[in-house]
């Protein structure tokens, strides 16, 4: 029969591993300094480490907990480009349905000269209107920019400086566009959806670009050449002559001496709204 008796060596031996269970146990249980303040463990007067097991390395922080507290309201919202289709023409009047609806336009401002005027006589007979700005112009007329939108019309892009887009470079093409429609949502809180290009030159760069920035193009079907300043009664004539469903009139609020632009408004609108013309912002839904 087997002698189960333990020897005075085996049982020196079994004591030790007891004693080293015990201290490990007490390790894993134990709050070590240099987890819980992030510094490295002490180091002796010699300046070496201390004895013992080497300091475990801080936890780097999650993703979350180092993006900014922002509040307990919705996350910001990302403004979605809706990016309608790339044309090959651009708008030139709107779908009445039927009726005897009109989009009144002002390109090249805001001006502090004559856009006032503009508004004021828009205000006075509550009529909205798309106004076609150049990013420069903004720049300078914030407020009057503002303003705009506060009373009910619509801001388009008509690029910054103004220039013949068919000469520039794709990219000067671009610069022109996405700068206008970044003052303008800087400005106003809302990027441009509709865009108009200067002197009526588009080619398909402009369509392509214009469609990537959210916007539509629209020209007009009424000119009333008022950048030539051919006199209040031709102007008029102009508007009266081309008045119809669906027409886009095309005026200017900027860009010369527009004082018988502002005349002729103050002329033929109250008359084609006594006549039951219904002056509308385009919809986008409906090109």
């Amino acid at each position: 029969m087997k002698d189960d008796r333990t020897t005075p060596m085996r049982r020196a031996l079994l004591r030790g591993a007891a004693a080293l269970g015990v201290a490990a146990s007490a390790g894993c249980f134990a709050t070590d300094p240099a987890r819980t303040s992030g510094r490295a463990a002490p180091a002796t007067a010699t300046g070496a480490p201390a004895p013992g097991a080497p300091a475990i390395a801080p936890l780097k922080p999650s993703a979350y907990r180092l993006q900014p507290l922002t509040g307990y309201g919705p996350p910001a919202r990302t403004r979605v480009v809706v990016k309608p289709a790339v044309r090959r023409a651009p708008i030139l009047q709107i779908d009445s349905g039927g009726r005897r609806t009109m989009v009144l336009t002002f390109d090249d401002g805001p001006d502090p000269l004559y856009t006032p005027d503009i508004l004021r006589v828009l205000r006075e007979h509550r009529v909205p209107a798309v106004f076609f700005v150049c990013g420069e112009q903004v720049l300078w007329n914030k407020g009057l920019t503002r303003r705009m939108v506060d009373e009910g019309h619509l801001v388009g892009n008509h690029t910054w400086s103004h220039p013949l887009l068919p000469s520039l470079s794709r990219s000067a093409i671009r610069s022109e566009m996405r700068r206008t429609s970044e003052i303008v949502e800087r400005t106003v809180g809302t990027a441009p959806e509709w865009f108009r290009a200067p002197y009526g030159a588009w080619n398909r760069s402009v369509f392509q670009i214009g469609a990537e920035l959210g916007m539509e193009p629209l020209a007009w079907n009424i000119d009333t050449l008022d950048w030539d300043t051919p006199g209040t009664a031709a102007i008029t004539r102009s508007v009266r002559q081309g008045a119809g469903p669906g027409a886009v009139v095309l005026s200017h609020d900027a860009g010369g001496d527009r004082s018988q632009t502002v005349r002729a408004l103050r002329t033929w609108l109250p008359e084609l709204l006594a006549e039951g013309y219904e002056m509308v912002l385009p919809d986008r839904t409906a090109v």
